[in-house]
C-alpha cells in the first residue's frame, strides 16, 4: 500500500470538503475515462514516444490535465503553478510531488498541439456524447439550434500589427462586437450539445444551421434569426422536419389585440420555453468555464477548444439527469 505524505494526510482530514473537490470528485466519476483512453491512444503514444528521450507522460495524467485546464480556464504556465499549489488537483491528477512533478508548461503545449493536430478534441466530444447516450441521456425528441459570440481582442498592438483576420466584426442590437461564433444544435430533451460548428462573428445563424440538424426528422426548434429555414432545406431537396420557428417580435405587435394575438403569445412562450434549454450550454462555458474571449489565434485552434469545452459542459449538465451507483453525483 503506497504511503502517503504528511501533507496528504492534513489535506485528507480537514473538515470541510470544497467546491472544487466536490466538482473534481464527480467528474472524475462522469468522465469515460476507458473510453477516451481507447479512442486517444493510437495518436498519442507513436507521436509522443518519439526515438529517444523519457518515455512520454501517460496520456491519462495529460488528459486530465488538460481537463483542468479547461474547466479552470487556465494559460499553460499558470496550470502547471496551480496544480503545484492545489492538492485537490494533484489528486485529481494523481501526482505526489514527493516523488515526481508536475508536467511543465511546454509539455501542456505540446500535448495541447497533439490534439489539434489529429483532430482528437472532436474524437472526445464525440467518445463522451455516446457515452451519454448508452446512458439514455439523448432522447432525440428534436434539436434546437442558436449561436453565441465569443469575442476576440479587437487591438492591433501585437508583432503583426492587425487583428486576427480569421475574425470579424458584427453588431448585435446597437453593439458591436469582434470574433467568432459558435453555432450548436442541443437535445430538445435534456439540452445536452450534439453538434458545434464555428465561423466567423459575421456569419449569419442560417447559414451553418442544416450542419447543426440530426437525421431523425423531430422537430426543429429556433429564434426569429432562423426565418426562412424551411425553404434553405428545401432548395437542397431533404425532406422538412417539423420546424417550431419563433415568430418576429414586430410581426406580433402589429397585431389587433384579442384572442387571436393571445393565441399567438401563448404559443411563441411554449416555443420559447423550449428553446430556453439552448442557453444551458452557453451559460456552463461561459459562467463556469469562463470561456467569454477566445484564447488562440485563428480559427482551428479554437474550433478544437470548444469541441472540448461543449463534451465537458455535456457532462456538467448530464450530472442533474442520474445519479451514480456510488452516491457521488446526487440526481
Amino acid at each position: 500500500m503506497k504511503q502517503i505524505t504528511f501533507a496528504q494526510a492534513e489535506h485528507q482530514n480537514k473538515k470541510k470538503v470544497t467546491r472544487r473537490e466536490r466538482f473534481l470528485a464527480e467528474m472524475n466519476v462522469l468522465v469515460p475515462w476507458q473510453r477516451l483512453l481507447d479512442a486517444l491512444s493510437p495518436s498519442y503514444y507513436p507521436d509522443a514516444a518519439g526515438k529517444r528521450g523519457r518515455p512520454p507522460t501517460p496520456l491519462d495524467r495529460m488528459l486530465r490535465i488538460y481537463f483542468l485546464q479547461q474547466w479552470y480556464g487556465l494559460a499553460d504556465e499558470a496550470l502547471e503553478d496551480a496544480i503545484y499549489d492545489s492538492q485537490a488537483m494533484r489528486d485529481f491528477v494523481g501526482i505526489d510531488l514527493s516523488i515526481e512533478s508536475v508536467p511543465d508548461a511546454t509539455t501542456l503545449l505540446r500535448f495541447r498541439h497533439l490534439l489539434e493536430r489529429h483532430s482528437l478534441t472532436q474524437r472526445i466530444f464525440e467518445e463522451i456524447n455516446a457515452s451519454l447516450a448508452e446512458r439514455g441521456l439523448f432522447m432525440r425528441e428534436g434539436t434546437i439550434v442558436d449561436a453565441t459570440i465569443i469575442a476576440a481582442a479587437p487591438s492591433t498592438k501585437n508583432k503583426a500589427k492587425q487583428r486576427d483576420p480569421a475574425m470579424k466584426q458584427t453588431r448585435k442590437g446597437n453593439q458591436w462586437y469582434f470574433g467568432m461564433k459558435a453555432h450548436i444544435g442541443v437535445d430538445a430533451a435534456t439540452g445536452l450539445t450534439h453538434s458545434v460548428v464555428t465561423t466567423s462573428a459575421n456569419q449569419a445563424d442560417i447559414t451553418v444551421a442544416e450542419q447543426l440538424l440530426r437525421d431523425d426528422k423531430e422537430p426543429v426548434y429556433a429564434d426569429a434569426g432562423y426565418t426562412g429555414l424551411g425553404k434553405r432545406l428545401a432548395e437542397d431537396g431533404n425532406t422538412l422536419p417539423p420546424l417550431r420557428i419563433a415568430t418576429r417580435r414586430s410581426t406580433i405587435k402589429k397585431m389587433e389585440d384579442g384572442p387571436e394575438k393571445q393565441i399567438k403569445q401563448r404559443i411563441e412562450h411554449c416555443k420559447a420555453s423550449i428553446r430556453a434549454k439552448v442557453e444551458h450550454p452557453f451559460h456552463v462555458i461561459k459562467n463556469l468555464f469562463g470561456h467569454r474571449k477566445v484564447r488562440y489565434r485563428g480559427m482551428e485552434k479554437n474550433q478544437a477548444q470548444l469541441f472540448s469545452l461543449f463534451a465537458l459542459a455535456n457532462l456538467v449538465l448530464a450530472k442533474r439527469c442520474y445519479a451514480t451507483t456510488d452516491g457521488v453525483i446526487a440526481s
